[in-house]
């Protein structure tokens, strides 16, 4: 399969891309990637999506193999929406189809209710389209969690000891259970080096310190007012067990006319690794 990769200048810096291309006349599918901070790095299988059509991989500004500027001013959600213009716009794409994980479907709603005229589809993979809504539900999950695994996340959390032994154990529970629900020797090892391409300030900045509490300037951000206002086939995925709760994805998809819903019963917050077949039969039929 073809393989085309380089780089777009954008405001801030270059991007780097990657092409994944069986020589199809179809409009694009271009993945937007979590966070905010994280890389394409554990999203990398999608690249099977391109049997259907071309996949555009990218490390938005900041992550992964693209640049990284020190300008802090850089970080906040609408220069990331004009960064995904200028990516698409510097491929000569005329549409482009979104599937966005995390906080990529928060910058897909983003970039969709601004250009709604450059997209021809998005899948939401779990969604985050209201932070106060996603911070209540990760309180809820945390409920579920042992009580001693509460309270040393609490704790740690109040007493600014995030980067303590006894924090990153329990987070790991929580991941564990939330996030990926893979036995760690069943885990791809691409997604173990993940952290490497991730930039903790960015997370940092826009969301804040900790998972459970948003404190960064994406903390008042909700779309959900806007959401009746999408207008192109939509598809709102998440897992059983994802810390993007099915609860809350469903209500995103109530809120968006002709939208589908599907739940990836045996995942959490990475169907297209823990299901991959179920995952990738669901997204194909839909990019079909």
């Amino acid at each position: 399969m073809p393989i085309n990769e380089g780089y777009i200048e954008v405001s801030g810096g270059k991007v780097w891309y990657q092409i994944h291309d069986q020589q199809t006349d179809n409009a694009p599918v271009l993945i937007l990637h979590g966070g905010p901070g994280s890389s394409h790095w554990s999203l990398q299988g999608l690249k099977e999506l391109a049997s259907v059509r071309p996949v555009i991989l990218y490390d938005q500004l900041g992550c992964g193999k693209s640049d990284r500027p020190e300008d802090d001013s850089l970080w906040n959600i609408d220069r990331f929406v004009h960064e995904v213009k200028q990516l698409k716009d510097g491929l000569g794409l005329k549409t482009l189809h979104i599937l966005g994980h995390s906080w990529g479907t928060t910058l897909a709603a983003a970039y969709y209710l601004s250009y709604p005229e450059d997209v021809a589809s998005i899948i939401f993979s779990s969604p985050c389209l209201s932070a106060p809504i996603w911070a209540k539900d990760q309180q809820r999950n945390l409920q579920k969690l042992p009580l001693e695994i509460q309270t040393t996340i609490k704790e740690c959390e109040e007493n600014g000891m995030i980067d303590s032994e006894e924090y990153k154990k329990a987070t790991k529970v929580f991941n564990d259970y939330f996030v990926c629900r893979l036995p760690e020797s069943e885990r791809p090892e691409f997604l173990k080096e993940g952290a490497k391409y991730r930039n903790s300030k960015i997370y940092n900045i826009m969301w804040g310190a900790s998972e459970f509490h948003v404190a960064g300037n994406l903390k008042t951000y909700d779309c959900t007012k806007e959401l009746h206002k999408i207008a192109v086939p939509t598809l709102f995925t998440c897992g059983r067990f994802d810390e993007a709760t099915p609860e809350s994805t469903e209500y995103f998809s109530s809120l968006t006319p002709n939208s589908k819903f599907h739940v990836f019963e045996n995942s959490a917050h990475m169907p297209y690794i823990e299901e991959p077949d179920e995952f990738f039969r669901v997204t194909k039929a839909f990019l079909t």
